[in-house]
């Protein structure tokens, strides 16, 4: 009899311990989507000020247009986007690359710089700019936490009863990464 209670223990004990596994795995998987809302909200704001701020650069750079549309095309394209958080990340390299041309054209017109509203503007895609990437590192984080959890033993076997599945990082491959790192090349031919 004192056998048969053991293994009823041992089984309320398991059983616990599965439910316990499987409600951190769900914590995770929430923690995860709550991210990358955030960085959505995040590249939202971002998309609404580039229209702003391509305006402001059309009065004193008429003759940069081609500069003008790749911005707004990589912002077209990257509003676009709703796939895999590897394809976000790629539109969005794009779209930075975009906006750093952006900035450096504007270096060559003081009148531009000193604009007031440019200058706002230029300010609030910095801090945007700044929010994302916090957002990306607690995203990735979360994903992390995430992924770890799925493959440990025996929250593995949890994992998979249960259909929960390793997400994807979102980050910059290594040659998006050095094309980031260099300086912007311009040049008034």
């Amino acid at each position: 009899m004192i056998l048969v209670y053991i293994v009823l223990a041992l089984i309320v004990i398991a059983a616990l311990y599965a439910v316990v596994i499987y409600n951190s795995l769900v914590s995770l998987r929430t923690r995860v989507s709550e991210a990358w809302s955030d960085i959505q909200v995040q590249m939202k704001r971002r998309y609404d000020l580039i229209p702003n701020l391509v305006e402001t650069v059309k009065g004193y750079a008429r003759h940069e247009a081609g500069t003008l549309e790749a911005v707004v095309e990589a912002r077209n394209r990257a509003m676009a986007d709703d796939g895999s958080p590897a394809h976000q990340a790629e539109t969005e390299n794009m779209l930075q690359h975009a906006l750093k041309n952006l900035f450096a054209l504007a270096e060559a017109y003081p009148d531009l710089k000193a604009n007031q509203n440019f200058a706002q503007l230029q300010s609030d895609l910095t801090e945007t700019e700044d929010m994302i990437n916090r957002s990306r590192r607690f995203y990735n984080g979360s994903v992390r936490d995430l992924n770890i959890r799925i493959e440990q033993f025996p929250s593995n076997i949890v994992a998979a009863q249960f259909g929960f599945e390793k997400r994807e990082f979102f980050e910059l491959d290594e040659a998006e990464a050095e094309a980031a790192s260099r300086p912007v090349a311009v040049s008034f031919d």
